[in-house]
């Protein structure tokens, strides 16, 4: 009879323990909730301590250390005080043992029943890897920073910040494949700075020598975004680079049928065949023979006039657009450098072709001060509409008002 009552003694002893480790568990959850409801505020931080006092007892009896409520508790509640603690040495070991108890919850979790809990805690993961992210990005560790954004990534993939940040952080370190595939996914979603997404791949793809993507992306992005200027600009760029401006140009050429009062079209044709011209420079400083550089010259000259047409054309539509009146004046005064350059280089004993020369370099000159003084007037802090207006009286020797330019662009410098 006395072993009977002492047996029952013994397992009433067994439930009383089993329930109060429970009893820890049920403070645990209660308190959490209760710092959840209460957090940003002074009673909060007394709640979230209780709940880790409680978490940490129930983790280590060996009655309900295994139990997935505890594991899920743990992880919610020691990613909550990583996230607290803002010293990388002691957040650390929070997050990692969050982690670790997160991983253990979801493996035994097998009905579902501590889903929100692990949820929260996930989250809390989550921002502490983009608190992390951020901090590392800052400091040039895009490499550490895009492991951190990755991670955030990871569990939030759908979340176009996680996805843009990883991208960005991949491109700074170099990590093209991952930078690619996460702008790529950023275009299939509603980011707010999709467009920009499309200059930001178009860039990626070309630091990876891949220019036929590069051109694809950039003209998908003109396709969707007609009127962005940026965007424009980055595809008559790469279509030069890669042989492809009549390509550019019979795309342009189709969209002006099509809307016919629309200057920036004009605008970009100009471009077009001004940084056509440009890109003969080069070709110009390699070639060896005269005739090549005097073909190339009238090659150069004639893309000038070309562009010079379509710019003429946007400022019919709006004489006041500051883009084409700068690069109007640009590319009229820019053959008459060529002529003020090369008359300069005549030997001494060629004065009547010097004064020929410099007198047909001047009236160039003369052509384009309209448009220079216009663009001046439009946009008097633009340091390319100065500079532009400064070569004009240089060419024509005025060195009183190019002096004048000279202090402004300094003033503005």
């Amino acid at each position: 009879m006395k072993i009977k009552l002492l047996m029952a003694g013994l397992l009433g002893f067994v439930s009383a323990t089993t329930f109060a480790q429970k009893g820890e568990l049920k403070t645990a959850q209660t308190e959490y909730e209760k710092y959840e409801s209460l957090r940003g505020t002074p009673l909060a931080k007394a709640s979230l301590t209780t709940a880790k006092e409680s978490i940490d007892k129930a983790a280590a009896n060996e009655k309900t250390a295994t139990l997935p409520q505890t594991y899920a508790l743990k992880g919610a509640i020691y990613s909550t005080y990583a996230n607290l603690d803002t010293v990388a040495a002691t957040s650390l070991p929070l997050f990692t043992t969050a982690e670790e108890a997160l991983k253990k919850a979801k493996e035994l979790d097998t009905k579902g029943e501590n889903k929100q809990i692990i949820e929260t805690a996930n989250l809390n993961l989550a921002q502490y890897q983009l608190t992390k992210g951020v901090a590392e990005y800052g400091s040039g560790k895009y490499d550490l920073a895009y492991k951190s954004f990755d991670y955030y990534r990871t569990i939030l993939p759908e979340d176009t910040n996680a996805i843009y940040y990883t991208g960005l952080s991949a491109a700074n370190s170099k990590n093209y494949p991952a930078a690619i595939s996460n702008y790529n996914k950023l275009l299939t979603t509603k980011f707010s700075k999709v467009q920009t997404i499309y200059l930001d791949l178009s860039s990626v793809y070309l630091l990876s020598a891949d220019t036929a993507n590069a051109l694809k992306i950039v003209s998908d992005g003109v396709a969707k975004y007609p009127s962005n200027s940026e965007l424009r600009k980055r595809e008559i760029e790469i279509s030069l680079q890669t042989g492809k401006e009549k390509e550019v140009l019979d795309k342009i050429q189709a969209a002006l049928a099509a809307d016919p009062k629309n200057k920036t079209l004009y605008y970009y044709a100009g471009l077009t065949y001004s940084q056509t011209a440009e890109a003969i420079i080069k070709e110009q400083a390699k070639a060896k023979d005269a005739a090549t550089k005097a073909k190339l010259q009238a090659t150069k000259v004639e893309n000038y006039g070309k562009a010079a047409d379509m710019y003429k054309k946007a400022l019919e539509i709006d004489p006041n657009y500051f883009e084409a009146n700068l690069n109007l004046g640009y590319v009229i005064i820019n053959p008459a450098i060529d002529e003020y350059n090369a008359a300069n280089k005549l030997p001494a004993n060629k004065q009547k072709e010097y004064d020929a020369a410099i007198a047909k370099a001047k009236a160039q000159f003369e052509l384009a001060k309209p448009y220079l003084q216009k663009a001046k007037d439009l946009n008097p802090k633009s340091i390319d509409a100065l500079t532009n207006l400064r070569t004009y009286y240089l060419g024509v020797k005025d060195d009183a008002n190019a002096a004048k330019l000279k202090a402004e662009i300094d003033a503005i410098k």
